[in-house]
C-alpha cells in the first residue's frame, strides 16, 4: 500500500485575512495544552484503525501552525512516529507567518523535527500587504525568508498576485523579487473571491475589482515565465519548483492518495477494509475537543466514496497537475477505468483544441488547458 500522508489542522490566527474561507479563528488566548491533547487522541483514534501503515509526510497547516508551541509540534511528530512507521525521508512541513516572534521560533521547530517550512507573505508591497490583512511588514517576511532558508533544508513561500489595479509590469518586478529569494519552491496564487469572506462582501458592493480575464491571464503567462528563468517550473495550477523541489504532501491529494485530516475542520480521504472513505471533522475548535474528550475523535462525517466520486474526484485533482493521471494508477484507486470516467466527445474535442493530451496511458493538461481547468472539467467528467 502507498504512503500515508498526515496533516494536522491548528485552527488559530492572529487576525482573519479578508480574503481567507480557510478554517480558521482568532482567540484572545489559545489553549495549547487541550489542543495537543485532541490532536494526539485523534492521531490515536486513525492509529488504530488504520494500522503500522508507513507516513510519507506531515504538514501541519491552518490558521496558523507557527503559533503553536514548539514542544507540541515536537510532540506530534513524536507520536505519529510511535503509532505510524515514519518513513526515513518523511517530509515534515510546518506553515508559518512571517512576524518577528514567530519566527524566532524557527530554530526550536527544527530541533522538533520540522524540514521544510512554508511561509505566508503574500506580497512584498507595503500597501498591498495592507490591503491583504497581513500582520507582517515585508522587512519581516524577507528576514523571515533568509532565517528559514539558514535553518531548514527546503523552504517554499506564498505570493497572491492579480490584485486590483496590479500592473502587469508591477507583478513581473515583485515576482523577481520574490525568485531571488526562492530556494526550491514557490506557491503563486491568483486572489479570487471566496463566499464568505470580507472580500466577498467588499467586492459585492463594488469596493474594489479584480483584474478582467484577458489580464488574469497575462499576469498567469509572466508567472510561469518568469518562474522559468529561475528554473522553477509549474507542476500544479498553482505551484512552481525545481527538479526534486515539489510539496510531496501536496502531491499527495493531487494524485489521489490517503491522506489523514487530523485537527478541527480537517478533512482526510483513506482505504480502509477495501473501502474509501471520505472524513470530516467539526469546524469549531471548542466543539471539537469536546467530541475528542468524549469519544476519541471529532468526526461529523464519515462515508464511503462511490465509483463514479472517486473518479471525478481523482480527475478534478489530477488534472491540476502537469504530470497529469497515468490511466493505470486511476483504475486502481478509483474503479473505473479512466476512459469510461470521461465524456467521449468532450475528451475529442479538448485533444482537437490542445486543452488535453493523451498519450502512453497518461491524460495531461497543456499550458492552455490548465488555464481552463474551471469550464472543462464539468463537461469532461461524467
Amino acid at each position: 500500500m502507498d504512503q500515508l500522508a498526515l496533516y494536522f489542522h491548528w485552527p488559530f490566527c492572529l487576525a482573519k485575512c479578508p480574503y481567507c474561507d480557510f478554517n480558521s479563528h482568532v482567540r484572545e488566548s489559545l489553549p495549547q495544552a487541550d489542543m495537543l491533547a485532541a490532536l494526539q487522541a485523534e492521531l490515536g483514534y486513525e492509529a488504530a484503525r488504520l494500522g503500522r501503515r508507513e507516513v510519507g509526510s506531515i504538514f501541519f497547516g491552518g490558521g496558523t501552525p507557527s503559533l503553536m508551541d514548539p514542544e507540541s509540534v515536537a510532540a506530534l511528530i513524536q507520536e505519529a512516529g510511535r503509532v505510524f512507521r515514519l518513513a526515513p525521508e518523511a517530509e515534515i512541513t510546518l506553515e508559518a507567518n512571517p512576524t518577528s516572534v514567530e519566527a524566532a521560533k524557527f530554530q526550536a521547530y527544527r530541533q522538533a523535527g520540522v524540514n521544510r517550512v512554508s511561509i505566508g507573505v503574500q506580497s512584498f508591497e507595503i500597501e498591498a500587504l495592507r490591503f491583504l490583512g497581513r500582520q507582517h511588514s515585508a522587512q519581516q517576511a524577507i528576514a523571515a525568508i533568509e532565517l528559514g532558508a539558514k535553518i531548514f533544508p527546503r523552504i517554499s513561500f506564498d505570493l497572491i498576485y492579480a490584485r486590483p489595479g496590479q500592473s502587469q509590469a508591477a507583478w513581473r518586478s515583485e515576482l523577481r523579487q520574490a525568485l531571488d529569494l526562492a530556494a526550491d519552491h514557490l506557491s503563486l496564487y491568483q486572489l479570487t473571491i471566496e463566499d464568505g469572506t470580507k472580500f466577498a462582501t467588499l467586492h459585492a458592493r463594488g469596493e474594489f475589482t479584480l483584474p478582467d480575464e484577458d489580464e488574469a491571464e497575462a499576469l498567469y503567462d509572466i508567472t510561469a515565465e518568469e518562474a522559468g528563468r529561475y528554473g522553477l517550473q509549474r507542476y500544479e495550477v498553482s505551484n512552481y519548483a525545481k527538479p526534486g523541489g515539489e510539496s510531496r504532501h501536496n502531491m499527495t491529494y493531487w494524485r489521489y492518495g490517503d491522506y489523514a485530516g487530523i485537527g478541527p475542520g480537517a478533512h482526510g480521504r483513506l482505504s480502509l477494509g477495501g473501502r474509501l472513505l471520505a472524513t470530516t471533522r467539526h469546524r469549531a475548535p471548542e466543539p471539537w475537543m469536546e467530541r475528542v474528550a468524549a469519544h476519541g475523535h471529532g468526526t461529523t462525517l464519515e462515508e464511503d466514496i462511490p465509483a463514479q466520486d472517486r473518479a471525478r474526484e481523482a480527475l478534478i485533482m489530477g488534472l491540476r497537475l502537469r504530470e497529469g493521471i497515468a490511466a493505470p494508477h486511476f483504475a486502481a484507486r478509483t474503479g473505473i477505468a479512466l476512459l469510461e470516467a470521461i465524456e467521449p466527445e468532450i475528451l475529442d474535442e479538448c485533444l482537437a483544441e490542445g486543452y488535453l493530451t493523451f498519450a502512453e496511458d497518461r491524460l495531461a493538461a497543456t499550458a492552455q488547458g490548465i488555464k481552463r481547468l474551471d469550464a472543462l472539467l464539468p463537461a469532461l467528467c461524467r
